[in-house]
């Protein structure tokens, strides 16, 4: 995989909206697949920038959902379909039919998971993936010891998980489902091309077991060695455990500019 060195988040957001800019130039309606949390929230707003400064079109791109919560409506503010609708769909100027995701409210939920991963699939599948990374290594919800081989599936969030994500429930535990749609690694691994960000210094040991530690379902991110295209952005403190990192700042700095990430 090519790892990228970055001074900052804002470095790496517009490093990576910039990779989203010239595969939307070269492939108008392609499919985004994107993640919530904070982590990617530079790259999301250096593509609006761009939108808004008439630099790309999206008025043809399609949006695809990493994972969604069970049991919350889709019009729930803390859905991850309305958290998405706001920081990634209206910012972009994306409708909403452009949109894809499993339904987190169906009765028959490992039936939503199947039809979900048919769905990208029937889409064309995803050109890029959007990740960020856990303090343990996890990727989507998929956590250590989740198959490499795994598709679209129910999970159960842990106590810390969702006492971490209290804070967008009102600090209130007793509000976070127990339960989670996330796409699986395999699912994840389908995408054409996969970029994960990952920023501050809480993330080194994660960023160091997937890049150059040995492949293995502890570190679900490490997964990561066995795709065609694969792209680590980190920040400095990021890559502060990266025994490699001098080699590679070298190959970025080296590679053609016409290549991208």
């Amino acid at each position: 995989m090519e790892v990228v060195i970055v001074p900052d988040a804002k470095a790496g957001g517009e490093i990576i909206a910039e990779a989203m800019a010239r595969l939307l130039r070269r492939k108008p309606d392609a499919l985004l697949g994107v993640a919530t949390g904070s982590t990617p929230l530079p790259v999301y707003q250096a593509l609006a920038a761009k939108v808004a400064a008439g630099a790309v079109d999206t008025s043809r791109a399609r949006v695809a959902q990493l994972d969604e919560y069970v049991g919350l409506p889709a019009d729930h503010p803390e859905s991850y379909r309305s958290v998405l609708r706001r920081e990634v769909l209206e910012p972009l100027g994306i409708g909403v039919d452009a949109f894809m995701g499993p339904d987190g409210t169906a009765e028959d939920i490992p039936g939503a998971c199947e039809a979900y991963d048919t769905a990208l699939a029937e889409a064309g599948g995803v050109d890029l993936q959007l990740l960020g990374i856990g303090t343990d290594g996890h990727i989507g919800f998929n956590e250590p010891c989740s198959s490499l081989a795994s598709r679209t599936r129910i999970k159960t969030l842990t106590e810390q998980t969702r006492i971490d994500n209290a804070r967008f429930f009102d600090g209130d535990m007793e509000q976070v489902p127990h339960h989670v749609i996330t796409q699986g690694i395999g699912t994840i691994l389908d995408a054409r091309h996969v970029v994960l960000l990952a920023t501050g210094e809480g993330k080194a040991d994660a960023v160091a077991a997937s890049v150059e530690g040995p492949l293995a379902s502890v570190c679900p991110a490490s997964a990561l060695q066995l795709h065609p295209h694969a792209t680590v952005v980190v920040d400095e403190d990021a890559a502060s455990k990266l025994k490699l990192a001098h080699y590679f700042r070298h190959t970025y700095v080296n590679k053609p500019e016409w290549q991208g990430i």
